[in-house]
């Protein structure tokens, strides 16, 4: 039992970056059709951030020895920035453009954007010592927890609650919200396109930020591609929940974290190699199940 507890925390915590990165494509994808390949490489930006340009393997703090009070801000500010200029730049020219299109665009950002940082900070991965205190443990009766676990958890309930109450309280929220359900329809009574669309990006680049700086907290490493797995799961998660659906997002996020955790604590020894694969077969059952996600939306988004 202690050990099932402990196998539901992990994943818990897993399925809580999945579900913070699927809510950022799934922002995305709700206005304008589009499944953004480069949000991971977003990720990665956040992460690189912290750091000053350097070829060796140790990586140089630069914001990263700031506050966390500081540290945050800053981190989501250079996300925000690189995410409006990416669609200022690339995906506003593209706004009437085929759903195809914009997804080669995509992935064409996320190669720019990977490449860019390998110029600037070398080939050779970058180890980085960020919040090392999160890695203790804490003990609840038999079950110890990484507090980094429990801080994943907490931060994650925090902005889901925050992103609900600002899609719902706000005026921009319920923009986004009246441009997901019917996009066409929400210009024709005032919607301003491109500031909703601008404000969707910024959400993204936040929890694009935040994902960023949990996820090396944990690994403790950065390479120029390391956000590119979290982006194919979190965009697994967005299918599994149900493509333009932002609870469906968060619901295929922890789907797919506690598949992951939970195989790969009970497979057999000779199989948990092939975990993934597993993984990958019970989400094709369960669209087999469901092709439209476990919580589908009600209409697609309709573009001019």
């Amino acid at each position: 039992m202690v050990a099932f507890i402990q196998n539901c925390v992990d994943a818990l915590s897993l399925g809580s970056l999945y579900a913070l990165a699927a809510l950022g494509i799934g922002l995305l994808f709700g206005m304008l059709r589009l499944i953004n390949f480069a949000h991971g490489d977003f990720i990665t930006i956040g992460a690189f951030g912290l750091i000053v340009p350097s070829r060796n393997d140790m990586a140089i703090m630069a914001i990263g020895s700031l506050p966390v009070v500081l540290l945050v801000p800053a981190a989501c500010a250079i996300v925000v920035i690189a995410a409006l200029l990416s669609d200022r730049l690339v995906f506003r020219p593209l706004r009437t453009a085929s759903a195809p299109t914009l997804m080669v665009a995509s992935f064409s950002v996320g190669y720019i954007i990977q490449n860019t940082i390998l110029v600037t900070y070398g080939a050779r991965p970058k180890t980085i010592d960020l919040w090392s205190s999160l890695g203790e443990q804490l003990h609840f009766g038999a079950v110890r927890v990484p507090r980094l676990e429990v801080v994943t958890i907490g931060v994650t309930l925090v902005l889901l609650a925050a992103l609900t109450a600002f899609l719902k309280r706000t005026r921009y929220g319920v923009q986004i919200r009246a441009a997901a359900e019917d996009f066409l329809m929400a210009r024709y009574l005032g919607v301003r396109a491109n500031l909703a669309i601008g404000v969707a990006f910024a959400l993204s680049g936040i929890l694009a930020a935040v994902v960023s700086l949990l996820f090396v907290s944990e690994t403790g490493t950065l390479t120029n591609v390391m956000g590119v797995p979290l982006m194919l799961y979190a965009f697994i998660a967005t299918v599994v929940g149900g493509m333009g659906s932002l609870v469906g997002a968060v619901v295929g996020g922890y789907t797919v974290g506690f598949l992951a955790v939970m195989l790969q604590a009970y497979l057999p020894d000779g199989l948990r190699s092939f975990r993934d694969a597993f993984v990958f077969a019970t989400i094709v059952f369960v669209l087999l199940l469901r092709p439209a996600g476990i919580i589908p939306t009600k209409a697609l988004v309709q573009r001019v």
